[in-house]
């Protein structure tokens, strides 16, 4: 289709026809809130997605969709969200792509963090037309969030052909992943070439998608950053406790009420229910998850895709909680309970650093090295074992800290400088996207260099499977006698190993025990 007829007569898909806006890159397309699915609102609320409602005109695709519901946020270090509209109403996908050059394209489906419980896919750090610029077609999308995408609870299981509730979020992913399969070829992307990418959240998304049977042939390479979901599910998996307990905050009974609860109730309880707050919202629902994910790696029936995961050097600061108060004692019981009592010396060895300024921060530490940087080495050492191949990386180098989603007011003071919050959880997104510049405060040329790489990196992984490419420090696949790694700093490099003694303990002390 020539670019005139596209503007004309916009471009098909399987539901109606959309036209594009140019973006300040010469070639390259947005095109904003195209829905994916119909809105999940009243008796679709807590119900898989079906696909959205067909139009005739074409529709003018300008504008991003809503943020799915969630509380606001104002003090919350990078992650504050301030005050915005936001709808129920919000299955909605955007694309980059540049529609003069010759395709198909590999296309690269994003999937944002938060928790589970926040965010939205169209961020300005998330704009993808760097990303398109380098030879992709770029999709985002906005999904379910907190009670609304993951309430798990027996009045829905009940209704459910599948006897299956929670996880809309995750259908709401594979949905949109369907819709990429119907339509993304007239995008000019190649739906034979799909990666799924996600950080945080969105990474914990991607691989229970490689573990889900629903999300079978719906992608073909996957990229996590800082975060798997290779945990034990071992305390309420399926989510019906802490999905009983929100409800019960609210007057809710019947299913009928359920779906009347306004979405302010809703919110209510959600802050209200130290249950639903103190856990994971993805459950084994038995349908979209039949076992936790870590089984199905494990027993190697995930899908068989090259895989492409890391994490941050300091991903722990304020995002998980410090202790001040814990004392040594308890950090011993803390040890005993989580790892044995047999590792009690070799932990307080191994961060005796942290320990010497207080028994909390080592608590911290300890808990964040196992959370993120041994499980993505353990999501590798999986997926290695698949004979698949692997790329892990650790970013090191130090961005300025800045209020990711608040790009007009987008500085934080820090006391001690811009810099002075390590490589922090998120730190990575402006890189990835290659959006360093266009967003946030006090880049430098180190900043620039790096995301270009990094996005290069990406970009061609995305293509062939191997982010190798000119001009790029060469990458090695993971092995698990080396555990190769790519330290993402000035310079990049490759190291066998990164925290490997911590990460060696974590691993044996978790087998054990």
């Amino acid at each position: 289709m020539t670019q005139n007829n596209q503007n004309s007569r916009g471009i098909p898909t399987a539901y109606g026809p959309v036209s594009g806006l140019d973006t300040n890159s010469r070639n390259i397309k947005v095109f904003k809130g195209i829905p994916y699915a119909k809105p999940p609102v009243g008796n679709l609320r807590w119900r898989p997605p079906e696909p959205p409602n067909s139009w005739t005109k074409t529709l003018t695709t300008s504008k991003f969709g809503m943020p799915c519901w969630q509380p606001h946020s104002e003090n919350a270090f990078v992650w504050s969200r301030g005050v915005f509209e936001r709808s129920e109403d919000c299955l909605y996908l955007n694309i980059w792509s540049d529609l003069s050059a010759s395709g198909p394209k590999p296309v690269m489906v994003w999937f944002h963090g938060g928790g589970h419980t926040s965010g939205w896919g169209h961020g300005e750090i998330f704009d993808g037309t760097k990303l398109a610029e380098l030879g992709v077609v770029l999709v985002s999308i906005n999904y379910r969030l907190g009670p609304w995408g993951f309430l798990a609870h027996p009045l829905l299981a009940g209704e459910s052909d599948q006897n299956s509730s929670g996880n809309y979020g995750l259908l709401d992913k594979i949905a949109a992943l369907k819709w990429v399969q119907e339509n993304i070829e007239n995008f000019g992307g190649d739906s034979q070439n799909v990666t799924i990418f996600g950080q945080s959240a969105g990474s914990m998304s991607v691989c229970a998608l490689m573990a889900s049977p629903l999300a079978k042939g719906l992608f073909h390479k996957a990229i996590g950053q800082s975060a798997a979901c290779l945990n034990q599910f071992d305390q309420d998996s399926n989510g019906f406790e802490r999905g009983i307990d929100l409800i019960e905050r609210t007057t809710a009974k019947t299913l009928k009420e359920l779906r009347a609860l306004s979405n302010e109730q809703l919110s209510e309880a959600t802050m209200a229910s130290s249950k639903w707050n103190n856990h994971s919202k993805i459950t084994i629902d038995g349908w979209v998850l039949p076992e936790p994910p870590l089984k199905t790696f494990l027993e190697g029936q995930q899908a068989e895709i090259p895989l492409l995961v890391g994490s941050m050097a300091n991903e722990g600061h304020l995002l998980f909680p410090l202790n001040e108060n814990l004392t040594k004692s308890q950090l011993e019981n803390y040890l005993n309970r989580n790892y044995g009592q047999q590792f009690n010396d070799e932990f307080k060895h191994l961060y005796k650093t942290d320990l010497d300024q207080s028994p909390g921060l080592a608590q911290r530490e300890i808990y964040t090295d196992h959370f993120m940087a041994y499980s993505m080495r353990l999501w590798a050492q999986l997926n290695t074992q698949k004979k698949q191949p692997t790329f892990l990386y650790f970013m090191q180098h130090v961005p300025p800290a800045f209020q990711i989603y608040l790009a007009e007011n987008p500085e934080l003071n820090l006391p001690d400088g811009p810099r002075s919050a390590g490589a922090y959880h998120s730190g990575d997104l402006a890189f990835v996207f290659n959006n360093v510049g266009n967003i946030g405060l006090d880049w430098n040329q180190k900043d620039y260099e790096l995301a270009s790489a990094i996005s290069r990196y990406w970009t061609n992984f995305a293509k062939s499977g191997d982010p190798n490419g000119a001009q790029l420090a060469y990458w090695p696949t993971y092995d698990t006698m080396n555990h190769n790694t790519l330290v993402l700093d000035n310079p990049v490099i490759s190291i066998n190993g990164i925290r490997k003694e911590k990460l060696d303990l974590i691993a044996k002390a978790t087998t054990d025990n």
